[in-house]
């Protein structure tokens, strides 16, 4: 499942395109702007899908539900953990939180912690 994820998501150009993955999450543009902290129309426009900013928060998401998929039962599961855990470490803010301001790679850091045994 976690790679059958990833290459639903990320194309073979090595960006990730939003509809598979608004599909895999069961969700809409919209509400993938919003759990991005991207504008509707950078997850909407491809041009602007595209750009840089986008492509790495989009991605800075997908890794983390990556690495969450493990400890879930299904992609879905594993995108509600990503919106809605609060992360004690980060005073109960979820991973949602931190990734909207501009934190992923502290979010990465506290789960590799957490999968080497380490405490939340």
């Amino acid at each position: 499942m976690r790679s059958e994820f990833i290459s639903d998501v990320i194309g073979k150009d090595g960006n990730v395109h939003t509809d598979p993955l608004v599909a895999a999450l069961h969700i809409t543009k919209v509400e993938l702007a919003f759990a991005t902290g991207l504008s509707t129309d950078a997850v909407s426009k491809k041009s602007r899908a595209l750009t840089r900013k986008s492509q790495t928060r989009l991605r800075e998401v997908i890794e983390i539900i990556n690495r969450i998929l493990p400890w879930t039962d299904s992609v879905y599961a594993a995108f509600a953990w990503y919106r809605s855990q609060p992360l004690p470490s980060f005073g109960g803010l979820t991973a949602e939180d931190l990734v909207k301001q501009g934190k992923a790679e502290a979010v990465r850091k506290y789960l590799s912690r957490i999968a080497e045994g380490g405490y939340a």
